[in-house]
């Protein structure tokens, strides 16, 4: 039986846009990016903003219940790497951060033709297939 993996759409925008999105402040091209979202029912969740979550869950419920919690709390508080994560945005659909092909290929297409328009950036997919995916990092 062969492996289903799930996928994510993330976009790049410009810093601008990022400001926009995180604050629900109006944009220009905010109505094409959100009719695309809508077709999908989809919304868009700020890497940093989740990165943020995640550390804020874990020192709640107890660190050693989340494996990433040291590197994730290192990275957003690197100034490079909270610059870089500010205007990165991962596409949720249904409220779930992977989702299956069929989505992610039509909202990376739908997306990737508003790329250098209304803020846009850069398009990427990514899917779950851990060989092609950054592992945890081992702890010390």
């Amino acid at each position: 039986m062969p492996e289903t993996w799930q996928f994510q759409v993330r976009i790049t925008v410009v810093p601008a846009v990022a400001d926009a999105l995180r604050a629900s402040s109006p944009y220009e091209g905010r109505d094409l990016l959100e009719a695309v979202l809508r077709e999908y029912n989809a919304a868009l969740k700020c890497q940093f903003d989740a990165f943020a979550d995640y550390v804020e869950e874990a020192e709640r419920a107890g660190r050693d219940r989340y494996p990433l919690y040291q590197w994730t709390k290192d990275t957003i508080a690197n100034p490079g790497k909270k610059a870089k994560y500010l205007t990165s945005f991962a596409v949720y659909v249904s409220g779930e951060d992977v989702y299956d092909r069929e989505s992610a290929d039509g909202l990376y297409a739908r997306l990737s033709a508003l790329a250098g328009r209304v803020g846009i950036e850069s398009v990427n997919r990514f899917d779950t297939n851990p060989a092609n995916n950054p592992q945890p990092p081992v702890r010390k």
